[in-house]
């Protein structure tokens, strides 16, 4: 009788499958990270155009009440604007400055209503809230 050596079965992944998997996630990773951030750049400039509309909301109660908009309460940053607003008894200009993931943004807005925006995303006479965004379409 002749004995036939054991089957060996082989267990685990090889070196190449492996190799396949980490450049899989590899590639999924290089589309989904991008894209993560840009949702997060878009949420924060989002909290700062809000910001600046219910400022600017605080800023005519307070008119309507003191015939004035000095003294007007200061507006809040949010964490990844800094607010700021300049004028005088009759006039004002609140100016949200970007800082950390939306550096280069700044965005304006005036007692009449007027909005302009700067930064990488574009600028105009209006407030560019997203990547590929104008002011041509009546923002």
């Amino acid at each position: 009788m002749t004995r036939h050596p054991a089957i060996r079965r082989q267990s685990g992944m090889t070196l190449m499958e492996l190799m396949i998997v980490v450049a899989i996630i590899g590639i999924l990773m290089s589309i989904a990270v991008p894209g993560y951030r840009e949702y997060m750049r878009r949420g924060a400039v989002e909290e700062g155009l809000a910001t600046l509309s219910s400022t600017r909301t605080a800023m005519e109660q307070y008119f309507l009440d003191n015939r004035t908009y000095v003294g007007a309460p200061d507006p809040s940053d949010t964490k990844e604007f800094a607010i700021t607003v300049a004028g005088d008894a009759n006039s004002y200009t609140l100016t949200a400055t970007g800082s950390g993931r939306v550096a280069g943004f700044v965005y304006t807005l005036d007692e009449t209503g007027a909005r302009t925006s700067a930064g990488p995303w574009g600028a105009g006479n209006c407030w560019v809230g997203r990547k590929g965004d104008s002011c041509g379409g009546g923002s």
